[in-house]
């Protein structure tokens, strides 16, 4: 402490040792206080209090528990710390001093997870916990259920249980922790309980049980068991399983039993060193004398209700509710006012359905868990609710409630066995269980509802689920023991709040699924648990049964009102590109479309609600993100601008193909415009996609054949495509057609058809060409409308001089300038230095446009001295090539006379 002051303060530096706290033997501050420190701290001074702490270790499979107790939590009732490894829970139980005033015991059990066990800061807005999660409201019911039958009977004083956990390690789930920490502090403290009691988890791996499992074990498990028990009695069971047999079940609980009452002996070794004495509270019993009087008023009465089958739910409670009243009359004209007040409860001791929808979502809609272990999100939900009006009742509907949070997780548990695996089914599913009707286990009908419902939206399940709940109606001694039973299958109501056990088991025909087990007597015989589930396999097959004769397979997906579900793989810079900033480009798909967009790693999943909606959503997708063209594929596009030479394609994505002429039809093509126009959506084939990425498609290829083209040497008059009359074979080479229409001799046509079926049907023999994209394609073409003449004479002309004109064409195909006997000039041969006789083919403002022969072109730049007036269109020169252009263009130089 004169450490302490020290920091605070640095004049206390300068004080003498004689004048410090443990000179002047005080002892440090704790809980407040400040007392005299033993000048020997192993040996303690009379009348000195110290903080004295217990501990007991034992082992449950192979597992070391530990519990302590004294120096947390003091001044509750009762207060222990259980810790397994580095995972500790608190739990400690405080219960009200004054007088219980009701008829129930008002026990309340409160589960904390709280973020600071796993170092952690909450990511609220406000960096706190928040209202109770799912996962601590089910924690909370699992150590309610066991403890609550071992309180005595009549004592209805507030209790309250608050379990914390500590530290996590992330192996060990705290819950069945918390139960037995719970139970301890119970034990050490001064209220009366019946305990204590022993929680286990039993896990199964390759057929082999395991004690207390890590959580690691129990993705790999099968089962997932937690037993609750007495010495000798079962308190609660609660079973998630993958359709195990009632044998291997029953295997389980008798081996989970004596490992479960391992825990006993510790609590009370503990209790014994630490324990307070338990209080006397005053107990809200019945006397004898009013239970015989009323007994003898109302039972024969009560008994002619139970045993007319006519009566129905609420016309039975009706008339009980009539008997109440006849009695409560008789007691008040014989003034009896202590009867009265208890008549309710007296009346009590002498007495002794549901829509379910489907809903499918994206994978990020799955529910994020914040729980300190097992998983961060489920895929799986089924969400049960239990209005006030299914019970003829008025109440109000406020936040998450205990028993409805159970009921549906339950249900939940039931179900999720039967589903595909996540690979095989993406989608989110969400069930909710809405209560129409209740006169008996809602939960078990939530089961049977959400299995036939999942069938019916068409979700593959292997098969149904059905559940049923088994009651249990006893005859104890005076000692406690049950020495008459009756097993009930199927429970109404009534029988569920006047019966001794609610046991809900579900199943598919090969086995259990889920099992909840509740008590109200302290306990019962292990063999007449094992007993029931005969009983309730029995009453399963029979539901079943009638499932099956409703819907016995999955619906199929036929309908396009179905909702739809594809996942697309994109590269993480494309899926980049559809998110856009901040997400702004998906949010406007899904606004735009109502679909729900998920991106992961390389994926792209998307939710419709049909296909007319998944449709909407690819062509916005591949709009943005484009498509992966391969070879062989068929794809849609829109025609974005239309050339001599073919017309190009847009996939979407700055993605661009070419559709060339050849490619358009099986018939002649004679302008590109009579087939297709601009902004029209086609189909086309990718035939080609070389390593720059130029695509080039064909439309023709996934059309049916056409007739074949017949040459009739007597008809002298017919239409002929022009189909090569020029061609640059240079690097950027394309190619150019117009159309003529003449009357030509039969051997001509039939050579020129002939010739044009083999550059079509025989693409290895056609010419080269190069694909340019549309803005290199956009600059020629303006360059060459700029400069060139038509090759053919106009309308007016052709109808004169169609001969010339044909002679032309045919010069132009097959004449060929030899160059010093290297043979045909072409982009492969025309080197630097090469000589040719070239025609004039267009004058400019800075040079010549040549004619080199063979369809290739090259130009000429004026010298200063001689200008463009010393040439005319049709000129021969001599030429010789001195260099290419950026684009492959020959560049000549005039030679001059030898």
């Amino acid at each position: 402490m004169s450490a302490v002051a020290a920091r605070a303060n640095p004049l206390l530096k300068s004080f003498p040792p004689f004048l410090t706290w443990p000179h002047l033997r005080f002892r440090t501050i704790c809980s407040g206080r400040l007392g005299f420190a033993p000048s020997d701290p192993d040996h303690p001074v009379a009348g000195t209090k110290l903080l004295e702490s217990f501990k007991e270790e034992f082992e449950v499979g192979t597992s070391l528990i530990t519990l302590e107790t004294g120096k947390i939590a003091r001044f509750a009732n009762g207060a222990v710390v259980l810790g397994t490894g580095e995972t500790k829970v608190l739990s400690t139980v405080a219960a009200s001093k004054g007088d219980a005033l009701r008829d129930f015991l008002p026990l309340t059990v409160d589960y904390q997870e709280k973020q600071f066990a796993q170092s952690l800061i909450p990511t609220t807005f406000m960096r706190r916990e928040g209202a109770p999660k799912e996962r601590e409201l089910l924690c909370g019911r699992l150590i309610d259920r066991p403890i609550r039958p071992l309180f005595p009977p009549g004592f209805y004083h507030e209790v309250q249980v608050t379990a914390s956990v500590l530290s996590s390690d992330g192996r060990h789930d705290p819950d069945v922790m918390a139960a037995n920490a719970t139970s301890a502090a119970l034990m050490l403290s001064d209220i009366p309980w019946g305990g204590p009691i022993g929680m286990i988890r039993i896990g199964r791996i390759d057929g082999h049980f395991i004690v207390n499992p890590t959580m690691e074990e129990l993705i790999l498990s099968d089962l997932n068991l937690v037993y609750a028990c007495t010495k000798d009695k079962t308190l609660m069971i609660d079973v998630q399983a993958r359709e195990i047999t009632e044998k291997d079940l029953e295997a389980g609980l008798r081996m989970a039993h004596p490992e479960a009452v391992k825990y006993l002996e510790p609590q009370i070794r503990l209790a014994a060193k630490a324990g307070k004495q338990k209080k006397e509270y005053s107990l809200s019993m019945l006397s004898q004398k009013t239970l015989e009087k009323v007994g003898a008023l109302a039972e024969a009465k009560i008994g002619a209700v139970f045993t007319d089958p006519s009566y129905g739910k609420f016309e039975r409670g009706e008339a009980l509710e009539n008997i109440m009243q006849d009695v409560k009359q008789q007691l008040e004209e014989e003034g009896d006012e202590e009867s009265i007040k208890i008549l309710p409860k007296a009346i009590d001791t002498v007495r002794k359905q549901v829509l379910c929808t489907v809903t499918l979502g994206a994978p990020q809609d799955a529910q994020r868990l914040d729980a300190i272990v097992g998983p961060s999100t489920k895929r799986f939900m089924l969400h049960y609710s239990f209005p006030p009006f299914c019970i003829n009742e008025v109440g109000k509907r406020t936040g998450l409630n205990r028993r409805e949070v159970g009921h549906g997780t339950l249900a939940e548990k039931a179900l999720l066995a039967v589903l595909p695996p996540e690979d095989e089914f993406k989608f989110t599913v969400r069930i909710n269980s809405e209560v129409m009707a209740s006169d008996g286990s809602t939960s078990m009908a939530t089961v049977c509802g959400g299995s036939m419902a999942l069938m019916d939206a068409g979700i593959p399940v292997r098969e149904h689920v059905a559940g049923v709940s088994v009651g249990l109606v006893s005859e104890v001694d005076s000692t406690g023991e049950i020495k008459d039973y009756r097993i009930l299958t199927d429970i109404l109501g009534l029988e569920d709040h006047l019966g001794d056990m609610d046991f809900k088991i579900a199943g598919t025909r090969s086995g259990i699924t889920a099992i909840q087990l509740d008590i109200k007597p302290a306990g019962i015989p292990l063999d007449i648990v094992c007993e029931s589930l005969e009983a309730a396999r029995k009453g399963r097959l029979q539901i079943l049964e009638h499932m099956e004769r409703e819907i016995s397979t999955p619906r199929s997906k036929d309908d396009r009102n179905a909702p739809r579900l594809a996942s697309l793989r994109y590269s993480n810079d494309a899926l980049r590109r559809l998110i856009g900033p901040l997400g702004a480009i998906r949010k406007k798909i899904e606004e735009e479309t109502g679909a729900r967009l998920s991106v992961s790693d390389e994926t792209l999943t998307i939710v419709a609600k049909n296909q007319n909606v998944m449709d909407k959503v690819l062509e916005k997708v591949d709009s943005i993100i484009g498509q992966e063209i391969t070879v062989g594929g068929i794809y849609k596009g829109v025609v974005t601008s239309i050339k001599e030479y073919g017309a190009f394609v847009e996939f979407g994505g700055g993605q661009y193909g070419l559709l060339h002429i050849s490619e358009l039809s099986h018939e002649p093509v004679t302008r590109i415009s009579d087939i297709l126009s601009i902004g029209q959506a086609i189909s086309v084939m990718c035939i080609e996609q070389d390593v720059r990425g130029n695509i080039k498609l064909s439309l023709k290829r996934i059309s049916p054949q056409s007739a074949t083209i017949e040459v009739n040497a007597r008809t002298p008059e017919v239409n002929v495509s022009d189909f090569i009359v020029s061609k640059e074979t240079t690097a950027n080479a394309q190619y150019s057609a117009s159309s003529v229409s003449t009357q030509l001799d039969a051997k001509s046509v039939s050579d020129l058809l002939a010739q044009a079926v083999s550059t079509l049907e025989n693409p290895s023999t056609s010419p080269d060409f190069r694909i340019r994209s549309v803005a290199e394609c956009d600059e020629e073409e303006k360059r060459l409308e700029s400069t060139s003449i038509p090759l053919w004479p106009s309308k007016s002309k052709r109808s004169k001089d169609y001969g010339s004109s044909l002679s032309t064409s045919s010069s132009v195909l097959s004449d060929v300038k030899e160059s010093k006997g290297k043979g045909p000039i072409s982009a492969k041969n025309l080197k630097l230095g090469t000589t040719v006789t070239a025609k004039v083919h267009q004058i400019r403002a800075l040079g010549l446009v040549l004619d080199l022969g063979g369809g290739v072109r090259g130009m000429y730049r004026f010298e200063q001295d001689r200008g463009k007036t010393d040439h005319a269109v049709g000129d021969e020169l001599r030429v010789k090539c001195t260099s290419f252009s950026s684009k492959g263009i020959p560049v000549m130089s005039l030679e001059k006379d030898d």
